[in-house]
């Protein structure tokens, strides 16, 4: 659980509550279920607009990791490489095949795999790259939908406020419905440049960084993998994996 995303979220929406009420106001003042809905709906289908389905679809995936994010656990990983290496000089490489098959990470079963078909260095450090390249890609597409979203947020917040407006001016001769409209008009600014502000915009950087995590991660295991193959000493192994995570 990533506290600082709960902590910065509801430390946000506090700031922004409390600062209404020292102003005199209450918190009823910025619920407002037409202007949530014009924001939010109009945001989700532009967005949807711009997007193929299945970046928008990882992205929905993804979104977790905003408060949930991937264990990664370098240190934990790099001391299996050592293992690994250790177990490749007493037995060979084929002494591996049995780890590969148990090993729960697709990405290092696949580097171990290919170890133990006596593929080349060079081979091996071409495939996985391509592997990590492909991933970074595919998510860091899904991590700027939420990009999008901050951008078209307050937009579509502008067009609430300007539809506010309209019912405004629509209805001058009754002022028993000028509140409503004018309530409309200004929480759908605030809806729209808040959620680009306080949501969508830090989950996208948060997520970009839980995705360079993951990229540094990964490129710690094809070193390793591609040490094994060159024989190197498990002791150089471990001392050169320690630069992923010190």
């Amino acid at each position: 659980m990533d506290i600082l995303s709960t902590i910065g979220i509801l430390l946000a929406l506090l700031a922004i509550v409390g600062g209404n009420i020292l102003e005199g106001g209450h918190a009823g003042s910025l619920v407002q279920l037409t202007a949530f809905v014009i924001v939010a709906g109009g945001t989700l289908g532009a967005v949807m607009v711009q997007t193929p389905l299945r970046i928008f679809t990882r992205a929905m995936k993804i979104s977790i990791w905003v408060f949930v994010p991937l264990r990664l656990r370098p240190e934990e990983v790099a001391g299996k490489i050592v293992n690994w290496s250790n177990i490749a000089r007493r037995e060979g490489l084929l002494g591996l095949e049995a780890i590969a098959e148990e090993e729960p990470d697709p990405f290092a079963r696949k580097g171990l795999q290919l170890l133990v078909d006596g593929s080349e260095p060079e081979v091996i450090r071409s495939i996985l790259e391509v592997e990590i390249d492909s991933k970074e890609h595919r998510d860091v597409q899904a991590a700027k939908v939420f990009d999008g979203m901050g951008g078209y947020s307050p937009t579509i917040g502008i067009i609430g406020a300007v539809m506010g407006l309209i019912h405004v001016m629509n209805n001058l001769a009754d002022p028993s419905k000028l509140g409503s409209g004018i309530a409309t008009a200004f929480v759908a600014t605030i809806y729209g440049v808040g959620f680009a502000n306080l949501l969508f915009l830090p989950m996208a950087n948060k997520l970009k960084s839980q995705i360079h995590s993951q990229t540094r991660f990964r490129e710690m295991i094809v070193e390793g993998v591609i040490s094994i193959a060159e024989g190197e000493n498990p002791r150089n192994i471990e001392t050169r994996l320690q630069g992923y995570y010190q």
